[in-house]
């Protein structure tokens, strides 16, 4: 059994590069195909074998809380139509994970402080992060348990990559890194956005984290960013200095669900995979673009 057993998920941001989507509706809560996709991360966490489940919101994400929540009025309805196969969806959904648990970031000071907003439901063991809005497929092994498997070999903080075109790595956090087994790569360093010529490798970090309880110790000495932000990329960068970290390169392919593109692939992507719809809006696709 693996030693971890808390997830956080940081999902307070305001989801600006979604303007005007994202002005009423929190961009976690985008759907894809017939689930928002703060659900298919949260069935990822519990497919994994974590049960205890703690959602980072704020003020404007109230139906983050309603949507994991009972529907009661819904579920009478459903019963007196005896569209039952709809109620155990909706059933399914309200018990989901043992717990979920919310907590307000009353102010947005940043993905650091978030993450510090959930130490004392952390406590003093590792948890795993995964950002709310990135959405991981696998046809196997759930990205998170590829982690949480890396975590059990290394007993120290894994950082889930993959490697992205060369052109693009300038978009995420870049992996220095000394020497590698398998696909577990030693870090050195890493660089958040650097310009292409200037990373140090192609492995992109990509909003999967294991991370140990003393992160906070870093998160709460961390100097503010010029925005005032604090940044979780930074505290991790400190904490790598200072301590053997792994990065992981897990199997599974990632979308992007805060970024315009990346959420059409996915719902495209989806689409393709869902039983029900794959004939008929494969050949959509086939027909629209010739």
């Amino acid at each position: 059994m693996s030693d971890i057993k808390k997830a956080v998920i940081p999902a307070a941001g305001l989801g600006t590069r979604f303007l005007p989507a994202t002005k009423a509706m929190p961009k976690e809560m985008l759907t894809i195909v017939d689930k928002p996709a703060l659900q298919y991360i949260v069935e990822e966490i519990v497919e994994s074998g974590i049960r205890e489940i703690l959602i980072i919101t704020s003020r404007t994400k109230r139906c983050i809380e309603d949507h994991f929540d009972r529907a009661v009025e819904l579920e009478e309805q459903l019963k007196k139509t005896h569209k039952l196969d709809y109620l155990k969806i909706v059933e399914d959904i309200t018990y989901l994970a043992d717990n979920i648990y919310y907590v307000r970031q009353r102010e947005m000071k940043g993905s650091g402080h978030a993450i510090l907003c959930a130490k004392s439901f952390v406590g003093d063991e590792p948890f795993a992060v995964l950002n709310g809005d990135d959405v991981v497929y696998t046809a196997g092994t759930p990205c998170l348990k590829q982690l949480m498997d890396a975590y059990d070999q290394y007993k120290t903080g894994i950082i889930g990559v993959q490697r992205v075109p060369h052109s693009q790595i300038c978009k995420y956090g870049s992996v220095k890194y000394s020497r590698n087994e398998g696909r577990a790569y030693e870090i050195e360093d890493f660089i958040e956005k650097p310009p292409v010529d200037e990373a140090p490798s192609d492995l992109a970090c990509l909003g999967r984290y294991i991370v140990t309880p003393d992160i906070f110790h870093y998160l709460e000495t961390q100097e503010a960013a010029k925005n005032g932000e604090i940044q979780f990329s930074d505290s991790l960068r400190r904490q790598a200095h200072d301590r053997k970290m792994i990065a992981y390169e897990f199997e599974g392919r990632r979308y992007d669900i805060g970024d315009k593109q990346g959420y059409l692939e996915a719902v495209c992507e989806y689409g393709l995979r869902n039983q029900e719809l794959k004939e008929g809006f494969s050949a959509y696709l086939k027909k629209l673009i010739g």
